[in-house]
C-alpha cells in the first residue's frame, strides 16, 4: 500500500505538536520534516533543536529531509536528534556513499534525494545503500509548487533499475503531490508520497490522506 508522509513545511509551526498529532490521527504513515539552510535552497526552515524537541512529543516515524550544504557535518546529529529516516541531497554531498554508511551504522534508514535537473542515472551505483530515494518533482525550497512532469518520469527509470538489481529500495516523491496526480505517480513506481499544501490545506486531513492512497 502507498505510504503517505505529510510535510510539516506548511504546518502551523506555533502549534507543531498539535499539528503532528492531527496527522497521526488522520492516518499518516510518517511525518516529513524539511530542513533548509538558506544556502543549498533559497529558504530557511527548522533545524536540529525542533526535531529533537518534537521527538520527545511524538512516536511517529520521522522522515527527515535535509536540504543543506555539507550534509556530512550534520547527518549523524539529525539521526541523534530523532530522525528514523534521514535523506540528504546528492547535489550537496562530496562523498554520498560515506554519508549513507554513517546513517546506516547508527541503525537508521538512509535516503538520497535528487533535484529535478539531476538525471536518475547519477545515483544508480548508490541504490544498494539506499533505503529510500527521494525524487523531487519541484525545485526544492518552497511548498505549494506544481509538479514537474519531466522530473516525475525519473521514478519509472529508478524503479526499473531497482527491480533489475533486485533491491528493496523504496521511491519517495516530493513536490506538487495531490489527488489528481497520485495515481499517476503510483503507476510510475512511487512507494511513498510527500504532500504538504494538499494535506494542510484540506478541511478534512484524513480524507485528503486517503485520497492520495
Amino acid at each position: 500500500m502507498m505510504k503517505i508522509s505529510p510535510s510539516i513545511l506548511t504546518a502551523d509551526l506555533a502549534n507543531l505538536e498539535k499539528e503532528v498529532r492531527s496527522l497521526e490521527l488522520a492516518g499518516a504513515d510518517m511525518i516529513h520534516i524539511d530542513v533548509m539552510d538558506g544556502v543549498f535552497v533559497p529558504n530557511i526552515s527548522i533545524g536540529l533543536p525542533v526535531v529533537k524537541s518534537l521527538r520527545s512529543h511524538s512516536d511517529m516515524f520521522f522522515d527527515v529531509h535535509i536540504m543543506i550544504v555539507n550534509p556530512e557535518k550534520y547527518a549523524e546529529r539529525f539521526v541523534d536528534a530523532g530522525a528514523d529516516l534521514l535523506t540528504f541531497h546528492y547535489e550537496a554531498a562530496e562523498d554520498p556513499r560515506s554519508i549513507l554508511e554513517s546513517i546506516r551504522a547508527k541503525g537508521k534508514k538512509a535516503g538520497i534525494s535528487i533535484s529535478p535537473k539531476t538525471p536518475a542515472e547519477k545515483i544508480f551505483d548508490l541504490l544498494p545503500m539506499c533505503d529510500v530515494v527521494l525524487v523531487m518533482t519541484v525545485e526544492p525550497g518552497f511548498g505549494g509548487q506544481r509538479l514537474i512532469a519531466e522530473a516525475a518520469e525519473k521514478v519509472a527509470i529508478l524503479k526499473e533499475e531497482i527491480k533489475r538489481r533486485v533491491l528493496d529500495t523504496q521511491i519517495e516523491v516530493d513536490g506538487g503531490v495531490n489527488k489528481d496526480n497520485a495515481e499517476y505517480l503510483k503507476s510510475l513506481g512511487a512507494d511513498i508520497l510527500v504532500a504538504g499544501s494538499y494535506v494542510f490545506g484540506s478541511s478534512d486531513r484524513k480524507s485528503a490522506i486517503e485520497s492520495l492512497r
